[in-house]
């Protein structure tokens, strides 16, 4: 099963809109909190003039905001991104003009401006986030040109000189460009990566099923063997005993049905060869050989031809601890080979009394160089059809998610392996080389799933 397909079975669930409103109203709080003390502090504390009717106001209104969201939401509702969009430019807006009141950019709570962009970077679509960064940056540009004085000791009036503020503004507008370039470039990835994680436990789930499925098939067709053959043998005695006519064509139906039915049976046991139960151990060119058989006759089709041959072997030939994960990356990467392959598809394995290697080569296109550094990252992929160019897999290979790569690495590193991605020419001729030592052979253990 190929990871397309697995994803086709169950497409990876993700909330629409992420952020609950309850994180945006905490956020909120917290901030009212800060906002409140810090005036009152200033004003009563330290003595300084400001306007603090005004700035309660402002503080009032967010509350204001705060209960009204919750009521009419809810905590635990998932605001659009145009909603949460909003309610973070009003944070902007709300603390811009706390700090009209208090100084503008000289005030060194300036930097908090930054907070609302860190959010909407790490949650919201691009297109909000470049909003709200530009609103901060003419926030920001009106600071610089008009406010009312800094909170300050009348008797020592300190005025921040232009320079300064022109340094504050220059600061403030980097820091809003950093902080939304940087927030969004590893919420991206590391939404990628939960995406692309999900997306490996699902194909993998689907292959424990399938596993599942053969050996169920396999022990009914054991059980369903004995009666079977106890019908066949009453309807043959039945045959012996009636006439040529009517009702010894029925028993001939009967009886042709019946080895039918065995035939069906016997494919049903050989779905998995005998003693591949999942949690056997086998020599590693057998597993080899089974993992490349599926794809065999796809490939004679196609004109190409699958070669499994060991190489510079020194002791006993290593054994594998069957387990879905190791199966199933090995397996991918082969299917890849397979597809990508012009004519010839090379699975070689190596060992010692130290190390296990195999190499998966094939004489097709090779990996793209810009690639080759990269590969192993989820969504990784060429995108042949938006390009226009020749895909190698023919029409049913193009459009992949680029996780195949990723699924196949993650799950051959869980299992002990280290990879290694090359072009064994300039012209392409991939190679995925995978190897274990043998005393991470030894400890692997099965997947239970």
């Amino acid at each position: 099963m190929t990871v397309d397909a697995a994803t086709r079975a169950g497409q990876v669930a993700r909330p629409a809109h992420p952020l609950r409103l309850a994180t945006l109203v905490l956020l909120r709080w917290l901030a009212l909190g800060g906002q409140a003390i810090s005036v009152l502090v200033v004003h009563f504390g330290l003595g300084y003039q400001l306007p603090i009717a005004q700035c309660l106001v402002l503080i009032g209104v967010s509350v204001l905001l705060n209960i009204g969201l919750l009521v009419r939401f809810g905590p635990a509702h998932r605001p659009t991104s145009r909603l949460a969009f909003l309610q973070l430019a009003y944070d902007c807006l709300q603390v811009g003009g706390l700090l009209y009141l208090t100084g503008g950019l000289g005030n060194p709570f300036a930097l908090l401006l930054l907070a609302p962009v860190s959010v909407s970077a790490s949650t919201l679509p691009t297109r909000e986030t470049i909003l709200l960064a530009a609103l901060v940056a003419v926030i920001a540009t009106v600071l610089a040109v008009t406010h009312l004085p800094l909170p300050w000791d009348p008797a020592q009036p300190f005025t921040p000189p232009p320079l300064y503020l022109l340094g504050m503004w220059t600061a403030l507008l980097c820091g809003v460009a950093f902080m939304a370039g940087y927030t969004s470039k590893v919420a991206h990835e590391a939404r990628q990566l939960d995406d692309a994680l999900a997306v490996t436990e699902l194909a993998l789930s689907r292959q424990q099923q399938l596993s599942a499925l053969d050996g169920l098939a396999a022990a009914a067709a054991h059980e369903l063997g004995t009666p079977l053959a106890t019908i066949a043998l009453a309807a043959k005695e039945m045959r012996r005993d009636v006439a040529d006519g009517e009702l010894a064509e029925d028993m001939d139906l009967i009886l042709e049905q019946v080895a039918r039915c065995r035939a069906i049976l016997g494919r049903l046991r050989n779905l998995r060869p005998a003693g591949a139960d999942i949690f056997d151990q086998a020599p590693v060119t057998d597993v080899l050989a089974e993992l490349a058989k599926p794809h065999e006759r796809s490939a004679e089709a196609a004109g190409k031809q699958i070669s499994i041959v060991r190489t510079r072997t020194s002791g006993p030939e290593p054994v594998f601890i069957r387990n879905v994960a190791l199966l199933y990356g090995l397996g991918n990467i082969i299917e890849n080979a397979v597809q990508f392959a012009h004519a010839d598809v090379r699975i070689s394995a190596a060992w010692d009394e130290r190390d296990l290697m195999v190499t998966i080569a094939d004489d097709g296109p090779g990996f793209p160089p810009e690639f080759l550094s990269r590969l192993g990252e989820p969504y990784l992929t060429t995108r042949w059809r938006e390009k226009g160019a020749h895909d190698p897999r023919g029409p049913d290979g193009a459009g992949g998610l680029g996780l195949g790569v990723f699924i196949a690495k993650t799950l051959l590193e869980r299992a002990g392996a280290q990879l290694k991605f090359a072009n064994m020419r300039s012209s392409g001729h991939a190679s995925v080389e995978i190897t274990w030592s043998r005393a991470a052979l030894a400890d692997a253990e099965p997947d239970h799933g």
